[in-house]
Parts: C-alpha cells; structure tokens; sequence
C-alpha cells in the first residue's frame, strides 16, 4: 500500500496486489505478471470518497519487479504522460485541433512533442514561458537552438 501526501485537494491511497497465476491463461508475449491496483481518493474539502481499479501486465517476474517496484514504475509512468499532455493542451490546444484524417494528427503530435522535448533538453523548467518567448519570432528560435553561425554568443543570453 502507497499513501501520498495530499495533493490537488485530495489523498490518494493505492493498493496492489500481483500475481503469477494467470501467465499460462493470458494471451500475451513474456507476461510476467498481472496485478490490480486499487485506487482511493478522499477529497479534503468535501470528504467524498471514491474508488478506482486498475488491472494490467507486466513482462517483468516477481524476480524483477516486487509490488512495490510495480505500483512505482506505474505511478511514474502517469506522471510523465500527465505532464506531457498538460503541455500540449495547455500551449497547443490540442484537444481543439482540428486536423482530423489521415497521419496528420499523429503527424503534429510528434512534432509538438519533438519541440516540448528540444526545449525541455535546454533544462528550461517553464516550457509554457519559453514557447510564448519563441512564438513568432523564428530569428529567437534559431538562436536558441544555435542554428545560425553568429547564434552561439547571443544564445546564452536566451
């Protein structure tokens, strides 16, 4: 059992349990192991509780993973895509987009993940701020990324 400290106005409590058991009757290429995770959140400010279960596999063994490990790598996992799809509807509007055939939407995620992550790489901690600095000024963004030979002295700046 993992218990949080309050976070977002609530405390999450997460539970889970794992086993092996069911590897021979899963359909599913170097199934380690499969576990539940049971979520329960309380709201301070209302105390309204609620419940939530998450079942899901794992190729890592008992060996490799112990529940802990398990409820660990889950819980980061959520964190990263929490944190990118904030930043993509949040600078992007993504969920407004209306490109909506063919690989285009695949297409312009991957690039807009592709800037989040150039930027991000540049150890810059607000990437809304820097987007907002490099909208529609392309003489900043190729300084910023040093792609101009007389970039490199004013990047540093940036």
């Amino acid at each position: 059992m993992q218990c949080d400290p309050p976070d977002h106005g609530r405390i999450e409590i997460r539970k889970i349990w794992t086993t092996t058991e069911l590897n021979d009757y899963l359909d599913f290429p170097y199934v380690g192991q499969a576990f539940l995770i049971e979520r329960h959140f309380i709201e301070k400010k209302t105390g309204k509780e609620s419940r939530e279960l998450a079942y899901g596999i794992t190729s890592q063994t008992p060996e490799q993973a112990d529940p802990q490990r398990i409820l660990a790598i889950n819980r980061s996992h959520w964190c990263i895509e929490n944190s990118c799809h904030y930043i993509l509807d949040w600078i992007y509007d993504e969920d407004r987009c209306r490109i909506r055939t063919g690989y285009g939407p695949e297409n312009i995620t991957r690039l807009r993940r592709f800037a989040i992550g150039v930027i991000k790489s540049k150890g810059v901690r607000n990437v809304a701020q820097k987007m907002r600095e490099l909208t529609r000024n392309v003489r900043l963004v190729f300084d910023y990324l040093r792609m101009t030979k007389n970039s490199c002295a004013s990047a540093s700046k940036i």
